[in-house]
């Protein structure tokens, strides 16, 4: 043992600040508990849509379920597609792949970013999007796809390559 150590126990310390709220020793009565999973189970749950403006075509587009349902097929559909992409598309560029791998990159690429801009421009506060996960990932995932199937593109087409290399 310990000298000078006191066995006595500390006054309860409430660790949210709130009075109410007892412990015993180093843990809460269980009433307190069961008040503070209540509180926790009676939050609002997160939803983007709550960011959103409350009247105009983007935020209409962005809120509807046929939208959400889209866009989950299409990401579904570009799953599938990347794997056939790799399987049968031997060009290591946009430019020299054949018109059929050529044209589902532009649809899907034409998609994604419609998707996107639908949801931003849908934000009451643009600042807002940073604040949603889910946004901030997809604005990365869209962001890359468009510097890959239209900016590399572009550079290489007014740069005169075709990635044929060799």
């Amino acid at each position: 043992m310990i000298r000078g150590a006191s066995c006595a126990v500390a006054a309860p310390i409430d660790m949210e600040g709130s009075p109410e709220t007892e412990r015993r020793g180093l843990f809460l009565t269980t009433e307190n508990m069961k008040d503070q999973i209540r509180k926790q189970m009676a939050k609002p749950e997160y939803d983007v849509a709550d960011f959103y403006k409350k009247t105009g075509i983007a935020q209409y587009i962005a809120r509807h379920a046929w939208f959400e349902k889209t866009t989950l097929f299409v990401i579904a559909l570009n799953a599938i597609w990347i794997a056939v992409d790799t399987d049968y598309n031997n060009s290591s560029v946009l430019l020299a792949a054949a018109p059929v791998f050529q044209f589902a990159e532009h649809g899907f690429c034409i998609y994604f970013s419609f998707e996107w801009t639908m949801r931003f421009v849908a934000f009451d506060h643009k600042r807002n999007c940073l604040k949603d996960a889910w946004f901030v990932f997809d604005s990365a995932l869209v962001g890359t796809m468009v510097a890959e199937t239209w900016v590399m593109t572009a550079f290489m087409a007014f740069s005169g390559g075709t990635g044929g290399g060799g």
